[in-house]
């Protein structure tokens, strides 16, 4: 059974969104994007988010302390790591005691120098997106995802996933799969784009 996320909420209304169609998790981005959210955004934000919806954290080589900052204050639940973070650095986040999740960006194909670094990362999760020089995510660029078979622990599937593909996307069993653009439109999230996907996912898990 597949999980979805909707990252790059920013708007209040994004949260009455997340909290119409429940996914599983939401995503605050606080890395250089078009939906960076500020510090007090995000506890307000998750003041007004469904207690059972995730809310997770993604950043790109981020100070330490701002991460633990947002944790101890409970305004996020798990920890995205999309920029260079090594292991020493996810290390140095297990005293917070919140779930890691490393993002890997591929290009084309999975070498076996990325594929051990991928299978052995110390994070809790990994996640998948489109190698790009435009941006770290979010541009709703897909990868050959058949190169995921070689992969031997569960992901987050990000990049390019729409309406169109995401049967295709759930049918590789990922643990969850990561939308954003395509569920926006003209630039924010649509309600009815958000229902449709979470729909979709809900549909393919109860058909199995």
């Amino acid at each position: 059974m597949s999980r979805i996320k909707i990252c790059g909420l920013f708007r209040r209304e994004d949260i009455d969104f997340a909290n119409a169609v429940r996914p599983d998790y939401i995503g605050f981005v606080f890395a250089d994007s078009s939906r960076k959210i500020s510090y007090e955004q995000a506890r307000l934000f998750k003041t007004l988010l469904d207690k059972n919806i995730n809310a997770v954290g993604v950043f790109v080589n981020h100070d330490i302390d701002f991460i633990k900052k947002l944790c101890y204050n409970g305004i996020i639940d798990k920890i995205q790591l999309h920029g260079d973070e090594g292991e020493d650095y996810i290390d140095s986040l297990r005293c917070l005691n919140i779930p890691v999740i490393k993002a890997f960006r591929i290009e084309k194909e999975l070498d076996n120098e990325l594929l051990y670094r991928i299978n052995k990362s110390k994070a809790d999760f990994i996640l998948f997106d489109k190698l790009s020089d435009k941006a770290r995510g979010g541009l709703g660029e897909s990868f050959d995802w058949s190169v995921l078979k070689k992969v031997e622990r569960d992901y987050f599937l990000a990049g390019g996933i729409n309406l169109q593909n995401i049967d295709e996307a759930l049918r590789l069993n990922p643990y969850a799969l990561d939308l954003s653009s395509s569920v926006e439109e003209n630039g924010v999230k649509s309600l009815t784009l958000m229902k449709k996907v979470v729909n979709k996912v809900r549909d393919f898990n109860f058909l199995g």
